[in-house]
C-alpha cells in the first residue's frame, strides 16, 4: 500500500508554545524542572529568547513542588517574565488535579494575561504508573498525588466551560482551547455556534494522555480533517505529544502545516534517557526541526497578529 503523502506546510511561520512547568510532573522525576519562582522566570525568559512566542505557565508551591493556585506565587514570576522578554503569557485555568474551578481560574482573573488555555472537556487523567516507579521519592505527596490519579476525572462540564468564558472573556483574554479528544472539538464548535466564542480559534491538539486520544499520527490527520470541516479557515492549531511523542508529533505536525508546544510540562526528555536541563533545550530542539524544512519561527508580535490577542 502506498503510504499516504502529507500536505505541506502552507504558512512559513511556525509557533512555538512552551510549558514551563505543568502539575503533573513532580519534583522527583528530573532535577531540571522549575519548581520555585525564581527557576520558573529564568526558563521562561531562556526559553522565549530562543523561540518560544508563548509560554504556559502554572504554578507550584516552592518548597515542596506541589501544584498551587496562590496568586501570591505567580505573582512572584509573571511580572518577571513580562519584563525580561515580549513572549505571550498563556496562564492555565486547567491548574492541577483536584483544585476547584474557583481555584484554577485566580491567576487569569488577577493578571488577565493576553492567552488563557480552555479545556474543552473532561477526561480521565491517569498517570498513576508513575508511582510505580523505582525512585528516591523527595516529598511524601508525590507517590500519593500520583498513586490516586486511577480514579480522578479532570473535570471540564459544558456548565463549567461557560462559566470559564463568563469570568475571563470580559477581560480581552483569549483562549488557547485544549482537545484531548475529536469530541471536544465539537464541543468547541458547540460554544462558537452560541456566539459565546469568536474565531480565529487557537486549538491546541493533544496527544498521548492516558484517557485522551492516542499519540499517532492517523489521529493527528482525523483531528485536523474535523477541525476543518467544523471551523473551515477560522482557527490554527498546534500539537501537544505527552512524553516520548513530544517531539515525532511535533514534526509531523510542522509537516502538516500546525504549530507545536513543547516544554517540560510535557516531556522530561530531550532523548532517549536523557533529560532536558531546561526547557529552552527542547525549544531549540524543536527549532532546528522547523528550519531544516525551510520554516521560520513566528514572533511574539507575529503570533500577536495570528491569533488576534489584545497585546501586553
Amino acid at each position: 500500500m502506498t503510504a499516504k503523502k502529507i500536505p505541506a506546510q502552507k504558512s512559513k511561520k511556525v509557533i512555538i508554545s512552551c510549558a514551563i512547568t505543568g502539575s503533573i510532573h513532580t519534583p522527583s522525576m528530573s532535577p531540571y524542572l522549575p519548581v520555585t519562582p525564581d527557576q520558573i522566570a529564568e526558563q521562561s525568559v531562556q526559553a522565549a529568547r530562543v523561540g518560544a512566542a508563548i509560554i504556559h505557565l502554572h504554578a507550584r508551591k516552592p518548597t515542596t513542588g506541589e501544584p498551587t493556585s496562590d496568586t501570591t506565587i505567580f505573582s512572584q514570576f509573571i511580572p518577571r517574565i513580562e519584563q525580561d522578554c515580549d513572549a505571550i503569557i498563556n496562564i492555565s485555568t486547567g491548574g492541577g488535579l483536584g483544585m476547584s474551578l474557583d481555584d484554577r481560574l485566580n491567576a487569569a482573573q488577577k493578571f488577565q494575561p493576553e492567552l488563557c488555555s480552555l479545556n474543552m472537556g473532561s477526561i480521565n487523567f491517569d498517570v498513576s504508573r508513575a508511582a510505580k516507579a523505582d525512585m528516591n521519592w523527595k516529598n511524601s505527596w508525590e507517590p500519593l498525588f500520583l498513586k490516586q490519579t486511577d480514579n480522578m476525572v479532570f473535570k471540564n462540564t459544558f456548565r463549567d466551560i461557560a462559566y470559564i468564558l463568563d469570568r475571563i472573556s470580559p477581560l480581552g483574554t483569549r483562549f488557547e482551547y485544549e482537545c484531548y479528544d475529536v469530541g471536544h472539538l465539537y464541543n468547541l464548535a458547540h460554544f462558537a455556534e452560541q456566539g459565546l466564542i469568536k474565531p480565529p480559534f487557537f486549538i491546541q491538539f493533544i496527544f498521548g494522555v492516558m484517557g485522551g486520544i492516542g499519540a499517532d499520527t492517523q489521529n493527528m490527520e482525523f483531528m485536523k480533517q474535523t477541525a476543518d470541516k467544523l471551523f473551515g479557515k477560522d482557527y490554527l492549531w498546534s500539537v501537544l505529544g505527552a512524553g516520548r511523542h513530544q517531539f515525532p508529533m511535533a514534526e509531523h505536525a510542522i509537516q502538516m502545516g500546525g504549530n507545536v508546544r513543547v516544554g517540560l510540562e510535557d516531556n522530561l526528555y530531550i532523548a532517549k534517557g536523557q533529560l532536558a536541563k531546561n526547557n529552552a533545550e527542547q525549544v531549540l530542539a524543536i527549532r532546528k526541526i522547523i528550519e531544516q524544512k525551510g520554516l521560520q519561527v513566528a514572533g511574539p508580535d507575529e503570533t500577536r497578529e495570528m491569533l488576534g490577542l489584545k497585546g501586553k
